[in-house]
């Protein structure tokens, strides 16, 4: 891979967070250093499920995330994401360089499309410039709001009627999910895969258990809100 000019005079990264997924240890390793001497924080992850786990635990600003990867490969990785109400920018990082690959990436949900090997100046001024593009770091998009319901990802705060509600890791991952999907039944399939990090093997009933959990806290309010359509899934509803 070619290191291209010095980095010395790149704009700083001031602090954002870069999430670099790739399986190979030495573009990892040299594109984190070249992130970090420009100010951005970084975060590794070396498969697709350890990408997923990242995006939620690291709250990146934009995700390099690498195509060829074991399952899921990193198309599927944005296409959950994307599913998920995630918009966090993506550059896919590949070294098929056809135009129906190119294609098929900003299909997927990509914001740009780099191809291996590339120059670190040119990979940085990349994510700089999809930042600047997307206006991501800028402006707070993290506050979800359903009837008198309220979410501040930031803060990791919910509150209802103005009283805040106290949930665990996965309450707060389940309600989320349910947020993002107001008024769509999602089913126990769906929960299972986007809730329990994409690659949960245990039984669905646990979906019903943490369902549970939470209308003991967000429906200690009226009206209810967290409703079961019966034979189909759950959903956030204000009215039957």
């Amino acid at each position: 891979m070619s290191t291209g000019p010095r980095l010395d005079n790149t704009p700083r990264g001031e602090g954002r967070k870069i999430l670099i997924v790739d399986d190979e240890d030495y573009i990892t390793d040299l594109l984190g250093t070249a992130l970090r001497f420009v100010g951005f924080e970084t975060a590794i992850a070396h498969n697709g499920n350890d990408a997923l786990r990242s995006i939620g635990d690291f709250g990146p600003d934009l995700v390099v995330l690498d195509v060829m990867m074991p399952s899921p490969d990193g198309f599927e990785v944005c296409r959950r994401m994307r599913a998920d109400g995630d918009n966090t920018p993506v550059i896919f990082l590949t070294a098929r360089d056809a135009p129906d690959d190119r294609v098929a990436g900003f299909l997927k949900g990509g914001d740009d499309y780099v191809t291996k090997p590339f120059g670190l100046e040119e990979m940085v001024a990349r994510v700089h410039a999809v930042l600047r593009r997307t206006g991501s770091g800028d402006v707070a998009t993290n506050l979800h709001e359903y009837a008198d319901l309220v979410m501040d990802e930031d803060a990791h705060r919910v509150t209802r009627h103005g009283d805040a509600i106290d949930l665990s890791p996965t309450e707060f991952r389940l309600l989320r999910y349910l947020l993002l999907n107001a008024d769509r039944v999602l089913s126990k399939a769906q929960i299972l895969d986007h809730v329990w990090q994409y690659d949960y093997d245990g039984n669905a009933s646990v979906v019903e258990t943490y369902i549970s959990y939470l209308r003991a806290k967000v429906d200690a309010h009226e009206p209810r809100l967290i409703r079961t359509v019966r034979g189909v899934g759950y959903t956030l509803r204000d009215s039957d």
